[in-house]
């Protein structure tokens, strides 16, 4: 079976460094859903617009391999524990395929794109491959008695700390949003040095840090030229 890319996902993350590691833990992350020109059908969309929330099922395009490991080591764990890689969400799976459900903010009709799907809560890189996209069903979806194994209880977020001066290169809209995705902690569980300087690409905008004693000081940020789509 041959898999169709049906459309790219515009995001505010070049790279993926900083994304977020499950899709509606930053609910203010926008990100726009742009169609293939041979998908781009308003009868494929007709009643889409009564659902909240949907799902999307993509690609890890920057993972892809040849060969497979039944155990992944996840970042959760510190990257010293081994899981059943059907266990994990982890990106190096037989097939790298991603599931992330975020909010429909609204479809949009363009001259360019055709209509495009406005969403926030994204997990996803900036130009990465969609398959299928399904509506949330509230009733079939969420399960209240659920539990999550050995991933049940989110991590703590952490403190940010930012001077004002430097949030101020960020538009007045922006700004809670990337100190969310601060406090989500984007750095691989198993670095802890206080002294690192990490660098992060939040849309159109390099932003400096470090972290110590659970809290995120932000040293740094400066705009960048806007890149070119990545699709």
């Amino acid at each position: 079976m041959q898999l169709k890319i049906i459309a790219r996902i515009h995001s505010e993350f070049p790279e993926k460094f900083g994304i977020p590691r499950q899709s509606g833990l930053v609910e203010g992350l926008r990100a726009s859903v742009v169609f293939e020109p041979e998908y781009r059908s308003e009868d494929a969309l007709r009643g889409l617009e009564g659902f909240s929330h949907i799902w999307l099922v993509w690609e890890f395009s920057r993972a892809v391999r040849e060969t497979w490991s039944p155990t992944v080591r996840p970042p959760r764990l510190g990257g010293n524990t081994r899981m059943g890689v059907f266990a994990t969400r982890s990106p190096f799976r037989p097939n790298p395929i991603g599931l992330s459900c975020v909010r429909l903010d609204g479809l949009e009709r363009t001259a360019e794109s055709g209509t495009v799907l406005r969403v926030s809560g994204a997990d996803l890189l900036d130009g990465t491959p969609i398959y299928d996209i399904k509506p949330y069903l509230p009733y079939a979806d969420c399960r209240s008695d659920a539990r999550g194994g050995w991933t049940d209880g989110r991590d703590a977020l952490l403190n940010v700390s930012c001077p004002s001066r430097l949030l101020e290169a960020l538009p007045s809209d922006r700004r809670q949003t990337l100190l969310d995705v601060l406090a989500n902690d984007p750095r691989p569980h198993y670095q802890a040095d206080p002294e690192r300087v990490y660098g992060l690409r939040f849309a159109n905008w390099n932003v400096r840090f470090t972290v110590a004693d659970g809290t995120v000081r932000v040293l740094e940020i400066t705009a960048e030229p806007p890149a070119p789509p990545a699709f």
